[in-house]
């Protein structure tokens, strides 16, 4: 018996990479899972987004396309998505992401028990791990595989029982918005580690601290509104794993405690941006985050297997 699902797919401005994803999407490598559809939403875009989409919408009939002519928040796009996906099992992915060959059915395949309502990825950042920003986004994403191996965050590529029929429209963490709702319904949640996408983190400071406050007043955000807090907001567990997990060579220690403090900046903006109710629904895009390709990811691929 095969697992149907609907993808979505929702996307601004992804032009130097949206035609690579969705051919990723297209050439999964599928066992016990029946990818049913493809839904893209792109959402005010300004660039050739739209014209790459509907040039790969000629090759497969599954994808469909549904335009946002402004801007209205990635919530709004996800909710689209929701509105029209047709089966009980839907897959939500940035347009930011390429993901490996064996993604949909890794995290798919484990809604076949009845007791599992969403599974998530390991995100793996193409940076370069020898420059401070590379080594601050690798950072950040191992604590956060850290942290899912001991719980359960959210993150990137996820796939969930379509037990709801909409995430809050002024969300600005989306997948940490599903969470709560399913977990709330007694389903387990389920951390793939397998299940490896490749995505972008920023390059500069500025672009960090969009992006770190922004999570931060969502988060907080979600614990006001439903009250649940997700794993990544227990500061004293984080600590004790970046302890546990501390590199002790010079540059990387000194780097450690750089993107510690930079991180705290961004946590203080975002509970200021929080108290002053500031909107980060539609929000202010990292645009050095925009700049992965194929290449890119390959690389990153490779230097990963030979880690292994």
């Amino acid at each position: 018996m095969s697992i149907p699902c609907s993808l979505g797919i929702t996307a601004y401005n992804e032009e130097k990479i949206i035609g690579q994803l969705l051919q990723r999407i297209l050439d999964q490598r599928l066992n016990t899972v029946e990818l049913v559809e493809i839904i893209v939403v792109i959402s005010g875009c300004t660039d050739n987004t739209e014209a790459i989409v509907r040039d790969v919408m000629t090759q497969d009939a599954r994808i469909q396309l549904f335009v946002q002519e402004k801007r209205e928040g990635k919530a709004s796009a996800i909710n689209l998505f929701l509105n029209h996906a047709s089966t009980e099992i839907c897959l939500l992915c940035s347009g930011d992401l390429l993901p490996e060959y064996d993604v949909v059915e890794k995290l798919v395949a484990p809604l076949a028990d009845p007791e599992v309502g969403m599974t998530s990825c390991r995100p793996e950042p193409v940076n370069d791990p020898d420059e401070f920003m590379g080594f601050a986004a690798h950072l950040l994403w191992d604590l956060h595989h850290q942290i899912n191996l001991h719980g359960f965050k959210a993150g990137e590529m996820t796939a969930f029982r379509k037990v709801f029929k909409r995430i809050p429209y002024h969300t600005a963490v989306d997948e940490a918005s599903v969470e709560p709702v399913v977990r709330g319904q007694g389903y387990k949640v389920v951390y793939v580690p397998d299940a490896v996408v490749y995505n972008k983190g920023p390059e500069t400071s500025a672009d960090f601290l969009r992006q770190r406050r922004r999570i931060y007043a969502g988060h907080l955000d979600l614990q006001q509104t439903v009250g649940y807090s997700v794993s990544t907001m227990n500061g004293t567990k984080i600590l004790g794993l970046l302890l546990k997990n501390l590199d002790y060579r010079p540059k990387q220690f000194v780097w450690t405690w750089r993107v510690v403090a930079m991180e705290v900046y961004g946590r203080w903006l975002g509970k200021r941006d929080f108290k002053n109710k500031r909107d980060h629904s539609v929000w202010e895009i990292a645009e050095s985050t925009k700049q992965m390709d194929e290449t890119a990811s390959v690389s990153a691929e490779a230097a990963r297997i030979l880690k292994q």
